[in-house]
């Protein structure tokens, strides 16, 4: 089969694409034929080994992918040869076959093509865990996502939406902000032309945001932080923009506020149990129609360097995608 290898950590260019033996589903495993697979900023630190996890070399990266079960570990239940599934598999998931254990691995919608499902799982999983479980939001308050083009920033915009909240998105365009703005925003902000605290204060009325989304990090997380409501809740997603900030531990006690660490995959092991509840109401809502995932790219395997740099670049709205000709 083939796959993307990464042999030394470094940058996207230098991954290849050579022909592996397929793997075999030991007990608890699923062995899935990709069809196609999710392309994640942490896909990009991993194979610089700057992720929390660091594979044994070399790997595959890829940590989500939709296709059809091809071989059933022992002790798997559930699941059947032939079904058409999604996955989360850390890594691994730039190949034609790849391994996830079961209880990562839930049926796809019956009307969602492969490409939308791959990019589904971890953008939409990881903002619902934040705003809904680690956020608390609720309907009426307002919420500040920051980085709202990018793929979990689109999720958590829409997720915000279906839990009835007021959604302020901040990006570094006005294009970008045109595309939050049809996934349901209410408002934006160009934090490259406009000053991310005045417009906060102008659109809240001086009141500040309830939750602030931040999987950007960088010189954006203490204005934010700064412009919190009492009783608010700082949500650390992710540090897209490279510097993890130090932030003035003294905010959180002038502003009464939390600042809550969000960590969906350490939360899927943890707690596999909820993440199925969590997981099934958010099928539920794309199958209502409340949830539209953007596949903004679509790239064969061959393509993945390509694929990821841009993501490192920041310039893609929603998600790309890798296809393998499965």
């Amino acid at each position: 089969m083939k796959a993307v290898l990464c042999k030394q950590y470094g940058p996207p260019s230098s991954l290849v694409v050579e022909e592996v033996p397929a793997p075999m589903p030991g007990a608890g495993q699923v062995l899935i034929e990709v069809h196609a697979a999710g392309v994640n900023f942490p896909d990009t630190l991993i194979i610089q080994g700057k992720y929390q996890f660091k594979p044994e070399l070399p790997f595959s990266p890829g940590a989500e992918v939709a296709g059809v079960v091809k071989a059933l570990g022992e002790g798997v239940a559930g699941l059947r040869v032939g079904a058409r599934v999604i996955a989360a598999t850390t890594w691994g998931g730039y190949a034609q076959q790849v391994l996830a254990p079961a209880e990562r691995v839930i049926p796809m919608p019956h009307d969602m093509d492969f490409e939308t499902a791959a990019g589904f799982l971890i953008a939409y999983g990881t903002s619902h865990h934040a705003l809904k479980d680690r956020g608390a939001l609720k309907a009426g308050e307002t919420v500040l996502v920051l980085g709202a083009a990018g793929g979990v920033g689109l999720a958590a915009v829409e997720i915000a939406k279906a839990l009835g909240a007021r959604v302020i998105a901040a990006a570094s365009s006005d294009e970008k902000l045109a595309v939050c703005r049809e996934h349901g925003a209410d408002a934006t902000i160009n934090y490259a032309t406009q000053d991310l605290r005045e417009r906060i204060k102008a659109l809240t009325d001086g009141r500040g945001v309830d939750v602030v989304y931040d999987p950007v990090g960088g010189d954006l997380s203490e204005p934010a932080l700064r412009s919190m409501a009492w009783r608010g809740r700082f949500l650390v997603v992710g540090f897209a923009a490279g510097p993890i900030p130090s932030i003035p531990l003294n905010l959180a006690l002038l502003k009464g506020c939390s600042i809550v660490g969000v960590f969906w995959g350490a939360f899927v092991r943890a707690e596999p149990r909820r993440n199925e509840e969590e997981l099934r109401e958010l099928v539920g809502w794309v199958r209502e129609g409340r949830l539209h995932p953007r596949i903004s790219g679509v790239y064969p395997l061959e393509r993945c360097a390509e694929a990821l740099q841009q993501v490192m670049d920041r310039k893609v709205t929603g998600k790309f995608v890798l296809t393998t000709g499965a």
